[in-house]
């Protein structure tokens, strides 16, 4: 046995990894998988169809039920709760159980509830207490009931970010490579202000269609996706939102809070807009036609496909 068992740890499973540790009063069930170099604490419970990677702590007070899939170095803390059946009745069993997924570098806090079959990103944090009820996004916090975006990991902090009007010469830099922040004109007149762009002008490329988002819920999430070709500008042209930009290796958070700040997304760039206000009204502008085939809507996809790409 390559593997630490405390004596009083009920393990039924063989397919343990090298380096694990279990402590008391766990009790593995016969199919578990549990991979290497983890750490299962005190009342830990774990039943046949779950599958867990390597160097995955789970704390005391745990239990890990049918359906569940840990990718590797995921934390989950005490007292942690996961459901794999949405509508449980006394006796009443489902053909299959709901999949549950905690992508690789999540982390759980103390006392949360996940509800079955979502997905928890890669490298998101669910805060302490928070109740989960639909997929998170990769790199996301994520808190209260129900759980909500409040920010984004390994991002400054939105009070070190905010471009107040008028916008600030020179420009902050993007430490993202090839995302790059336009300061555009206003024309202030009695009549009402105008902004405008043109190409090589403020404007990057020759846009073929745009949108405008608007009548967003301050706690809701848009984006979450990246293109192939595609290049996208964006201006906050009314109230304000933060866009998440993300090449795979680096992300940066920029808030745009006036129509004289433009921002220019290009291919291959994870990109999420968030904190709407009330009132926040977004025009995007966009390189070429709509094309479905163009966007790259799972992280994991875009983190293979930007990984082959030299910045």
């Amino acid at each position: 046995m390559d593997y630490f068992k405390h004596p009083q740890a009920l393990v039924e499973s063989s397919r343990i990894g090298r380096d694990t540790r279990i402590w008391a009063f766990a009790h593995v069930l016969p199919s578990a998988v549990i991979g290497a170099e983890c750490n299962i604490c005190d009342h830990v419970f774990v039943e046949n169809d779950v599958v867990v990677g390597d160097r995955v702590t789970v704390k005391c007070g745990v239990q890990l039920w049918d359906g569940l899939v840990i990718e590797d170095d995921v934390f989950i803390g005490p007292n942690a709760t996961f459901t794999n059946d949405l509508f449980p009745r006394s006796k009443v069993y489902p053909e299959q159980f709901a999949k549950t997924v905690l992508r690789q570098g999540a982390s759980i806090g103390a006392n949360a509830t996940i509800l079955a079959g979502v997905t928890i990103g890669r490298n998101a944090m669910v805060g302490a207490g928070a109740v989960v009820t639909r997929d998170v996004p990769a790199n996301a916090i994520v808190v209260g009931n129900p759980a909500r975006i409040k920010g984004y990991i390994n991002t400054p902090s939105v009070s070190e970010k905010v471009l107040v009007k008028p916008v600030v010469s020179p420009l902050p830099e993007c430490t993202v490579p090839g995302v790059t922040l336009h300061k555009l004109p206003i024309v202030h007149d009695l009549r009402g202000n105008l902004s405008y762009a043109e190409h090589l002008d403020g404007l990057p490329f020759i846009p073929k269609r745009y949108f405008v988002v608007f009548d967003v819920p301050s706690k809701e999430v848009r984006g979450e996706h990246a293109h192939r070709q595609l290049h996208q500008f964006l201006v906050c042209i009314k109230g304000s939102c933060s866009v998440l930009v993300d090449d795979g290796q680096r992300s940066d958070e920029i808030q745009l809070s006036s129509p004289s700040l433009g921002v220019h997304i290009p291919p291959l760039i994870w990109s999420v807009q968030y904190r709407y206000t009330q009132d926040a009204v977004l025009l995007v502008m966009a390189s070429d036609l709509y094309d479905p085939d163009d966007y790259i809507r799972d992280y994991e996809t875009f983190l293979k496909e930007a990984s082959g790409v030299s910045r």
